[in-house]
């Protein structure tokens, strides 16, 4: 797959640095759930898979770091991993080919040109398609009210670096602005934030490189709700 597969490896890595708890053929083998319980705070991955290493960007509702926050861990952080299991799975179901992956205590989305969101050369209004798909995907964040929805818009390189930095913005609000207008969702919940061309996930110099970049990723994470109420039944 693309950069979450990539990424998979710092995860790995991740139960490495936090005490060799586990070995190597365990870790391969390890649920999310209990990815969870092993991680802890060492978390981070999450903000990779969106937007590389680069976390100090701002959108307009500031640092995206800030939105994801950190991994919980211990029995708190296996309880939280299995309801983003669940969401992750039915988010699966409900609209099948679209990139979901689980990533932290979260889960990613990746809606680019081979299968999610589609946006005609320099629009931003979306198409039948898209609406269809985010309609799906609305359906499924009502189920799980107590996360965070953080919206990130991106482009290739093609074209004025400041042009791009405002197409990302004004895609990712009509994400952002679709399922919370439309759908009824609560806009407390989503933090939209743009990129342009400077977070780039494949090589811009070929036709296929340029059709990865342009995307927009959804990071669905815990809000503060679900934290203390997974902390509260694991006794923590």
């Amino acid at each position: 797959m693309k950069l979450i597969k990539i990424k998979l490896a710092a995860i790995l890595s991740l139960f490495l640095i936090a005490g060799n708890l586990t070995g190597c053929k365990t870790t391969e083998n390890a649920s999310n759930k209990e990815k969870g319980a092993v991680i802890g705070a060492a978390g981070g991955a999450i903000l990779g898979a969106i937007i590389g290493n680069n976390t100090g960007k701002k959108g307009d509702g500031g640092e995206l770091g800030a939105v994801i926050g950190g991994v919980v861990g211990g029995a708190a952080g296996a309880i939280i991993g299995s309801k983003m299991d669940k969401q992750a799975e039915e988010i699966k179901e409900e609209i099948p080919g679209v990139d979901v992956q689980r990533v932290d205590d979260g889960i990613v989305i990746t809606f680019d040109e081979d299968g999610g969101i589609f946006f005609e050369t320099d629009k931003y209004a979306l198409n039948t398609q898209s609406v269809e798909m985010l309609n799906k995907l609305s359906n499924v964040l009502k189920e799980y009210p107590d996360t965070k929805v953080a919206v990130v818009g991106h482009t290739d390189s093609t074209g004025n670096a400041s042009y791009n930095m405002e197409l990302s913005r004004d895609r990712a609000l009509s994400v952002t602005n679709h399922l919370v207008v439309n759908n009824g969702l609560d806009r407390s919940r989503f933090t939209t934030l743009w990129y342009g061309e400077e977070q780039p996930i494949a090589d811009n110099s070929t036709a296929s490189g340029r059709a990865q970049n342009r995307r927009v990723n959804l990071a669905i994470v815990p809000n503060e709700k679900m934290i203390e109420e997974a902390k509260q039944e694991a006794g923590s």
